[in-house]
């Protein structure tokens, strides 16, 4: 059950005073306003509304897509009622449509045109955007709106983009600042922002001459990465004073995983970093499995890795598991899909499986496989519960939506969406060395004890998450997450007497 990799591609516009409503909201002899085609772009959109309008799991309805669009832009606010569809621009309403007839997808989407259009009109940057960089931000809000999970790829990139190995950025992470001001925490090696000499904990204030307090995430998204190349110009605050630096977006290669080999007395342990559940990183495994045969155990770390492709987490959990069910796919209330590898496992040395809340999707299904089949010793802190799959919508403009709208359970039927997975040795309960060596020392006393909250469903899992809270600082975690991981590895009694709880 493979997921397409498509995309939209198509424009906005927007209709400013009303025609009569028969005869829709823009003339025929003005298919372009504000440089958008919108008579495409209507069609294009009345084509989503169509479709989404079959989506009936998502417990939502057109009225919620339309009013998410104001999330372009801080100072919109959209109601969509049964009789109107208006737009009120900080304190002052700039448009006020009738809301169309039930089924009138055309409707839908001229009213969405329409008001994109009156959007840009009043927001500078929306103006300065590009007709694709529109169309993504737009699509993108839109999808959302439906489905939190959801979103749109444009489809000349997307088989690249969909496996993860190529990002079209300027290279460079960050966050908002107290202020509203972006703050630059990492840059990719050799991408456009390294290059430029911007480093970590420089303050964006500035872009294409713009305040960056006053631009919407979305906005700043589109200036930092997407599926085409452009230009920014970028006013920073360093440490030496203010610059001005030019960037371009351009195609940086990422891995969906990495691997380390630990040595250490036991003959070393082969350290996975999972970022993306996708072929690409089953291939890397594959071949990091049979370089190192003879390792004495593997960390699989799977702490912030994704993915909603099944068939590759059957690859990847086969590669461990052998030909036993991963997981099962939950479509509709009736009817589930078993996936079950189809080969042996390539390796049997011990496994420590590295968790927490930001395991999600298909990531989760594997956590489960592992401790399912007695593969692994759960180490970390609850996963995210967002165990879903895509469907693919495909559009007439050779693009597609993606929808999240399947749930995955594990193997042996167990639900995941909704609760999670949850750890055998939880690291935010032992994180000083006094605790790491008092709870080592109760596993080899046989008093450990271990309360197994994932064969128990009637456990609160809010209730347990309290209990194993999240831990806020990465470095420590991961410091933690090795030194515990590497202690359960080369000592047979402790992971054994683990491995059976």
């Amino acid at each position: 059950m493979g997921i397409k990799k498509l995309i939209v591609l198509g424009m906005l516009v927007l209709g400013a005073v009303m025609p009569c409503w028969a005869d829709g909201l823009f003339f025929e002899d003005e298919p372009v306003q504000d440089g958008l085609p919108v008579f495409d772009m209507s069609d294009t959109f009345a084509e989503i509304y169509q479709k989404l309008d079959d989506v009936n799991w998502a417990g939502k309805n057109l009225n919620v897509a339309i009013e998410s669009l104001e999330g372009l832009n801080k100072s919109a606010h959209i109601a969509a009622t049964d009789e109107r569809v208006v737009l009120v621009w900080d304190d002052s309403i700039i448009a006020n449509y009738p809301r169309p007839e039930k089924n009138d997808w055309y409707g839908f989407g001229e009213i969405t045109t329409a008001l994109i259009l009156k959007m840009r009109a009043n927001d500078p940057y929306l103006r300065k955007m590009s007709e694709s960089e529109i169309y993504q931000a737009v699509v993108d809000t839109l999808v959302r709106g439906v489905d939190e999970n959801g979103r749109y790829i444009f489809s000349k990139a997307a088989e690249i983009a969909e496996d993860g190995r190529i990002l079209t950025s300027v290279g460079l992470e960050g966050m908002r600042d107290e202020r509203g001001n972006f703050r630059v925490t990492g840059v990719y090696k050799g991408a456009p922002a390294d290059n430029a000499g911007i480093r970590a904990d420089d303050l964006i204030v500035q872009i294409n001459g713009a305040d960056v307090r006053q631009m919407t995430d979305a906005q700043l998204a589109a200036v930092m990465s997407g599926f085409n190349s452009g230009t920014a110009k970028i006013k920073l605050l360093t440490p030496m004073g203010e610059r001005d630096v030019v960037l371009r977006r351009a195609t940086i290669v990422l891995a969906d995983a990495d691997v380390i080999v630990r040595d250490d007395k036991s003959g070393g342990v082969l350290e996975i970093v999972v970022h993306r559940v996708s072929d690409g990183a089953v291939q890397i495994i594959n071949e990091a499995l049979a370089r190192y045969p003879d390792v004495a155990g593997v960390i699989f770390d799977l702490r912030a890795a994704t993915g909603d492709d099944e068939r590759a987490a059957a690859k990847m959990g086969g590669m461990f598991v052998g030909a036993v069910p991963v997981m099962r796919i939950v479509e509709t209330a009736r009817d589930e899909v078993e996936v079950v590898p189809g080969g042996d496992a390539a390796t049997d040395v011990p496994m420590v499986v590295l968790m927490s809340n930001q395991t999600r999707g298909t990531a989760e299904a594997l956590v489960a496989a592992m401790y399912e089949n007695g593969r692994g010793v759960l180490v970390g802190t609850p996963t995210a519960g967002s165990a879903r799959i895509a469907t693919t919508i495909d559009l007439n403009n050779g693009g597609a939506l993606e929808l999240l709208n399947k749930s995955v359970k594990t193997g042996q039927g167990n639900v995941i969406d909704g609760r999670g997975l949850f750890p055998v040795v939880c690291l935010s309960n032992i994180r000083t060395n006094q605790q790491q060596n008092a709870f080592f020392l109760n596993v080899i006393n046989n008093e450990f004890n271990f309360q197994d909250f994932n064969k128990n469903p009637n456990v609160n899992a809010d209730d347990i998450r309290r209990g194993c809270p999240v831990i806020t600082s990465g470095a420590d975690e991961d410091m933690l997450a090795m030194a515990v991981a590497m202690q359960i590895l080369t000592d047979k009694k402790i992971y054994n007497r683990l491995v059976a709880e």
